[in-house]
């Protein structure tokens, strides 16, 4: 018997997010026919992800089947009282993607970036999909320029090392404010 995420209602983005929950959990015992599912369910979505930071179709097919063989083997490890199935996911295709990224050692040299993108990602577009609302409540509390360096170490995969060096400040400086700011969000987001 298929297993279905599609629910319809007035409450479907919650329904497809629980959906995804009992499916990741379902993983977790070995079900096979719940892996499938959650496979059609998120891989446009993660392999989204996983274009987006390495900019190479072939490589991000492979990191998205190092992502879901991932899945398979650490399902079981999930916990829904941490964090959405779909956030969880989203983390570990952004994670396998910037290692493949810093692997193979081409950074684009800072001088070469004009401005920092200010348009939304796909990591952008799916985190506000699972828990964006809080997320954005809650970087709105920080001055601009902290958001701005907190947005591109996270979602657009830059060391601390790559802003400092862009942004002419201290590398302890910026970890410093960074880590402050991490900490007033954790604080807003009742972590």
């Amino acid at each position: 018997m298929p297993i279905r995420t599609n629910v319809a209602g007035s409450h479907a983005g919650e329904s497809q997010a629980s959906a995804q929950t009992v499916l990741l959990l379902a993983c977790g015992t070995g079900s096979r026919l719940a892996f499938e599912a959650l496979y059609r369910d998120t891989s446009a979505k993660l392999f989204g992800i996983c274009l987006y930071y390495l900019n190479n179709r072939a490589e991000a097919e492979e990191v998205l089947q190092e992502t879901y063989t991932s899945v398979w083997l650490k399902a079981s490890s999930f916990d829904p009282g941490l964090s959405s199935a779909c956030t969880w996911l989203a983390a570990m295709a952004r994670h396998k993607a910037i290692d493949r990224r810093r692997a193979r050692l081409r950074h684009e040299p800072l001088d070469a970036v004009d401005q920092w993108p200010t348009q939304d990602t796909v990591l952008d577009t799916v985190e506000r999909d699972c828990q964006g609302a809080a997320i954005e409540r809650c970087l709105g509390t920080l001055e601009a320029d902290l958001q701005r360096y907190i947005r591109v170490a996270f979602f657009e995969g830059y060391s601390y090392a790559e802003l400092a060096e862009r942004h002419s400040i201290p590398l302890g400086t910026m970890k410093s404010w960074i880590r402050r700011g991490l900490l007033r969000l954790r604080v807003c987001l009742g972590l």
